[in-house]
């Protein structure tokens, strides 16, 4: 008994500061998530945006002239694209905390050795991934449907990631906040989509009235379409460097609130 009680001992591991290889396998899960179901997960966003590309085309054409003097096709294609990377983070996020407390396997997550800055920011960063590959294969379809050229890969980059992020942690939120998938579609019909089609997606801000573009330049989805439309274009509706810095603010106020709710196990946990 001696011998087999100091063979066998149980101890708590330690994993150190950050469990990279829990966090690792968590954002690889995500990433296959969406990935196994890229029919989809990639492809219908794609048809989405074509299709609207070749409503507008088809009825209105460039007969509006000129928007930030760029054909108004040209101008149409990065914002439909970032409306795309927008509701694709929040489905991402949203829906894998909601399958999660539907099969009851969100338990897994709660009882493995990760904490909830490691989940949530391997959650956010899966949804990162598929809002870039959405980029990419849209980029590469669309150039043989219109003439897209791209000014600075950089921003293009750097506003998909901002703003996948921003909105992968709002979809973590609501799926915390979600008790059915019926609350989850108020939060997208009602929030994601009217914010994301009033931002400057299918317009320059400057045709507004004073007063609603007073609102348009304090909504978070206008910089990121502004921020990714110039990553095409070269040119902006508004300031890229106050954009720039404001999405990074709301990136970590908005994550951190992500974070407070699921280290609370807000209701995930009895």
């Amino acid at each position: 008994m001696v011998e087999i009680e100091s063979k066998y001992k149980i101890y708590k591991k330690d994993f150190g500061f950050v469990n990279w290889i829990g966090f690792w396998t968590l954002y690889k899960k995500e990433v296959l998530r969406f990935l196994i179901v890229g029919i989809q997960t990639i492809i219908s966003p794609l048809v989405t945006s074509l299709l609207f590309l070749l409503v507008i085309s088809l009825a209105i054409g460039n007969e509006r002239g000129n928007v930030l003097g760029f054909p108004f096709i040209t101008f149409l294609a990065p914002g439909l694209i970032a409306m795309q990377v927008i509701q694709q983070a929040f489905s991402h996020s949203s829906s894998s905390i909601m399958i999660g407390k539907i099969q009851g396997n969100i338990v897994d997550l709660l009882y493995a050795p990760l904490t909830a800055g490691e989940i949530t920011i391997a959650t956010n960063l899966a949804a990162c991934t598929r809002s870039v590959v959405i980029t990419f294969v849209s980029i590469v379809v669309f150039s043989f449907v219109i003439d897209l050229s791209i000014h600075s890969y950089f921003y293009i980059l750097i506003y998909t990631l901002l703003g996948s992020f921003i909105l992968s942690s709002i979809g973590i939120i609501v799926g915390l906040w979600a008790e059915k998938f019926d609350h989850m579609a108020s939060a997208t019909n009602f929030i994601i989509v009217p914010l994301s089609f009033l931002s400057g997606t299918f317009y320059s801000i400057e045709r507004l009235p004073n007063v609603l573009k007073q609102i348009s330049e304090i909504n978070p989805f206008f910089y990121i379409i502004d921020g990714f439309r110039y990553g095409f274009l070269g040119t902006s509706d508004g300031s890229i460097k106050f954009g720039f810095f404001y999405l990074i603010v709301l990136n970590f106020l908005i994550w951190f609130v992500a974070y407070i709710l699921f280290k609370k196990g807000y209701k995930i946990k009895t």
